[in-house]
């Protein structure tokens, strides 16, 4: 576009919608052409083409700095479709051995021309009107996005063919080395990055076992012998050495055990540490490869903080820093120089911290507050590389550690990296699941048959259902529309299904409803990407940021007094807090707190308020006015501390938990109930991990389970 000041990120969708209308120029196109060329063999409703539309637009009119301008070129016919206005021309293929494409400029603030193919057509007119090469330019900046812009401007630029008609698929700067059905996880490089092992499954097995492959996308071998089909080996670690490969290998019953074998194969496993299953457990290799670095452990041989185990006394060794008695400091690393141990404190809502390799005063290097999902050091020991969950994907990182700036990698379902120092090669989990919101009909007994059915048909990633107090709406979040947004439907009118608009929602605290089921209080992030809590009437879409006298706030629930409010909040240093607010007054006055909270739900039946901790597994409640002396346990192993999301309040105060059985991919547990019950909801798709809701009526649950699902191991060099 004339006069834009960067390329304008639109989804894929709205780009295939602009294809239809560009083979279709200065025609009318019915909505419901479009609907099918582009949603084919879905159900959508009319907003999904109205989303794609209202983003082209944006696009547009970004050059003229007014986004109405970006009606000019496609307009709107009333109760038919829409039409492109603007003069298409189809460029040729360039000829072998053609005029080079000019080289993007390393500045990001004006970048150059896209390339475009020599052809004998005269030159259109420059005029207001956007052309297709326009268009061209603007699909490639959005599919290659920041990452391929970061190598543009260290790297010299190679030729891109122009495409013949249409978009075209720009080669991605990395490829997937694995293809098999199922899961590849928690991959590790040899130190000259030519081999990779990770754990899988495999058929026959309920387990994962540790797999071995060159990075050339060769058949891999298998490298450990789980002893049993319900054993899982996992979390693969190579020795800088390149000589050994550590493990953790669990039992259905517990048991658990950190292995050692060859890394070419060659030679008995040993056995050289025990552990606990219900750890997040955490361990990497020292420098010098004689010993094993471990996070906190919880197990049969408990931990506080970090320590290294030497393995060839077996004596465990205690690093001397400061950890407090609630911290669990997870994925201890040293950097490749040896100066430093860098690790994930309370992963639930992570930060990175930094010390001397030797112990110390920690240093906490991000103020996310996020889900971290694994990380890495890059090879010159002042740069970390990790994965974090943003809306509904996990993407890669860069973080400076001198000066904290994260940079995004532009890597789309991109979690779990790890890097070869020696090498610059980088492996990492490529994930892009699909959920969908199913209905479970109530549960009445253990040995009864499960009904479900499927809501809302989509290829997009629905979670976070949340019933109405009423059970007759839900509100879930999902990309479904190639943004990530809160979407509403009265469950008897199904074509009611529509998103909220003017709120970006949070990923890691559902939705709460009031309890005449007209409002909901809201967690998401303002234009200027500031935590915020909205109060949402999904009757009329009205969103209110309300002012809340917290910097990071992350969760808000209604109480029976409309005056009061619960707030969770982050302290800007790894711990969380649950504070009750008087609202009635300006600014809101703070009258009761509780420490390391990480989430909570108030109980309208037995008039409580319910909350998980930071610093264990169970359940905890207090009165209404969170006093200390009513604050006591409830249940002193569910909810896990890592599943702090997956629980909800059932109509007559139980508690129902979603978790992982070895037998069951979505189990619901009863927590407090005069008859403790189990179901299984799915034994082979996995529930999502950021919550679920039960009718208070009716004892119907809502959750999101994946509808497809699996991993592979992407491969590249290093950005």
């Amino acid at each position: 576009m004339p006069g834009a000041r960067g390329p304008q990120r639109v989804t894929p969708k709205a780009m295939a919608v602009l294809c239809v209308l560009a083979d279709n120029p200065d025609k009318v196109v019915s909505r419901s052409t479009l609907l099918e060329e582009v949603w084919p063999g879905t159900l959508p409703t009319d907003d999904v083409l109205t989303q794609a539309v209202t983003q082209l637009r944006k696009a547009f009119g970004a050059g003229a700095g007014d986004v109405a301008e970006g009606k000019r070129y496609i307009e709107t016919i009333a109760k038919n479709g829409y039409r492109l206005t603007a003069p298409v021309e189809w460029l040729e293929d360039r000829e072998p051995g053609g005029e080079e494409p000019i080289a993007p400029r390393a500045s990001s603030a004006e970048p150059a021309p896209a390339p475009v193919a020599a052809s004998d057509a005269p030159r259109p007119r420059v005029t207001r009107r956007v052309f297709v090469a326009g268009a061209m330019a603007l699909a490639l900046a959005m599919v290659s996005g920041t990452f391929m812009l970061m190598r543009a401007a260290r790297a010299p630029a190679a030729a891109v063919p122009a495409p013949a008609h249409g978009v075209g698929a720009p080669a991605r700067p990395y490829h997937l080395i694995t293809s098999a059905p199922g899961f590849e996880l928690s991959p590790t490089l040899s130190p000259d990055a030519s081999m990779v092992a990770y754990a899988a499954t495999v058929s026959g097995r309920r387990g994962t076992v540790i797999l071995v492959q060159t990075t050339s996308s060769a058949q891999p071998r298998k490298l450990s012998e789980p002893p049993a089909a319900d054993v899982s080996d996992s979390l693969p670690a190579w020795s800088p050495d390149g000589r050994e490969i550590a493990f953790a290998r669990t039992e259905s019953n517990g048991r658990c055990r950190l292995m050692i074998v060859a890394a070419n194969g060659g030679g008995a496993e040993r056995e050289v540490a025990r552990c606990d299953h219900n750890d997040l457990l955490s361990f990497d290799w020292t420098p010098d490869s004689d010993g094993l670095l471990f996070g906190t452990m919880t197990g049969p041989d408990p931990s506080p903080g970090i320590r290294v185990l030497e393995l060839a006394t077996g004596r465990w060794r205690q690093l001397d820093y400061d950890v407090g008695a609630d911290d669990f400091d997870y994925a201890p690393r040293y950097s490749p120089d040896g100066k430093w141990i860098a690790f994930v404190r309370n992963p639930q809502l992570g930060d990175l911290w930094r010390m001397p390799a030797a112990g110390g005063k920690p240093e906490l290097l991000t103020r996310l507050g996020t889900e971290i999902r694994g990380w890495s050091w890059l090879p010159d020991s002042r740069s970390i590389l990790f994965g974090r969950r943003v809306d509904s994907q996990a993407r890669l990182y860069r973080l400076d550690v001198a000066n904290g700036r994260v940079d995004d990698l532009g890597l789309d379902d991109a979690q779990g990296p790890a890097v070869s120092a020696s090498a610059g090669m980088l492996a990492f989990v490529h994930r892009r699941p699909q959920f969908g919101i199913y209905r479970v009909d109530p549960l009445t007994s253990p040995g009864a048959p499960v009904i479900k059915k499927r809501l809302f048909e989509s290829s997009g990633r629905d979670t976070q259902p949340t019933i109405s107090p009423d059970g007759r709406q839900l509100v879930f979040t999902s990309d479904r529309s190639g943004r990530f947004e809160l979407w509403h439907a009265d469950l008897s009118r199904p074509e009611s299904l529509r998103p909220l608009e003017g709120v970006r929602p949070e990923t890691r605290q559902a939705p709460m409803w009031s309890a005449d089921s007209r409002k909901l209080l809201v967690a998401g992030w303002d234009e200027r990407e500031r935590a915020s809590i909205y109060e949402v009437v999904p009757e009329t879409g009205q969103a209110t940021r309300l002012p809340i006298p917290l910097e990071r706030p992350l969760q808000a629930v209604y109480l029976p007094d409309p005056t009061q409010l619960l707030m969770g909040a982050e302290t800007g240093d790894g711990d969380m807090r649950l504070i009750l607010y008087d609202r009635s007054r300006t600014p809101w006055r703070a009258l009761q707190v509780v420490e390391g909270v990480s989430q909570a739900r108030f109980d309208p039946v037995r008039r409580r308020v319910l909350f998980t901790r930071l610093s264990g597994d169970g359940l905890w409640q207090a009165d209404l006015e969170l006093r200390p002396e009513s604050v006591r346990q409830v249940d002193a192993t569910m909810p896990a501390r890592w599943r702090y999301r997956t629980w909800a309040v059932t109509g007559n105060g139980d508690v129902d938990y979603l978790h992982r059985s070895p037998d069951c991919r979505a189990r619901l547990s009863r927590i407090e109930s005069g008859a403790p019950a189990t179901y299984c909801l799915d034994s082979e798709k996995l529930g999502s991990t950021n919550g679920f809701s039960v009718d208070a009526r009716t004892g119907a649950v809502y959750v999101a389970l994946a509808a497809e699902d699996g991993t592979d191991i992407g491969f590249m060099a290093l950005p």
